[in-house]
């Protein structure tokens, strides 16, 4: 187990797709364990493979309160609930900016446990947020790029005066 350095935003690492695990291995679970060991000392509540750099649909959540990480290999929304919720998120690639989004309230997760075993789980409210956020993480989709242009500046304008750095060092990658 170690503490892996983080991707940075707005590193293009986030912006790539990851692949699908097919061996469930020592490997897999050294990622695992890594990722949650990364998690914790950002500190954050989720994470996925492509935050330390590794693109493989591998993803890490543990809430406040809940005891233990919960693993989960290529996840998938399966169903969304019509009824949205707002929820402020943030990300540990760009720590200390954070912004209110709206997500589907609850969700149906298909997904594999380190074993290649298959699961579905039901989540709403805060775990349903995260799902829908390291979900779309996993698919290329770095969260800013749900908000409005207007306040995604906003936001980028911020993260760069908390790194220390000009506007013009922040990438405008996020326009598509």
């Amino acid at each position: 187990m170690a503490v892996r350095p983080i991707v940075k935003y707005p590193s293009p690492l986030l912006r790539i797709v990851t692949d699908p695990v097919r061996h469930f291995d020592e490997d897999l679970r050294q990622l695992a364990a890594d990722l949650v060991d990364t998690m914790r000392a950002a500190p954050g509540i989720g994470i996925t493979g492509s935050h330390i750099g590794v693109l493989q649909r591998v993803v890490v959540i543990e809430l406040p309160g809940a005891g233990k990480p919960s693993i989960y290999v290529n996840p998938a929304i399966v169903e969304a609930s019509t009824e949205m919720i707002r929820h402020t998120e943030g990300s540990i690639s760009m720590p200390g900016v954070t912004e209110e989004l709206e997500r589907h309230a609850r969700v149906s997760v298909g997904f594999q446990d380190l074993d290649g075993a298959e699961h579905v789980e039901e989540a709403e409210g805060l775990l349903a947020v995260c799902h829908q956020h390291e979900i779309d993480q996993l698919d290329g989709l770095f969260w800013i790029q749900r908000l409005s242009r207007l306040r995604r500046d906003r936001l980028i304008k911020r993260y760069g005066k908390l790194a220390g750095s000009s506007r013009q060092s922040i990438s405008r990658s996020d326009d598509r």
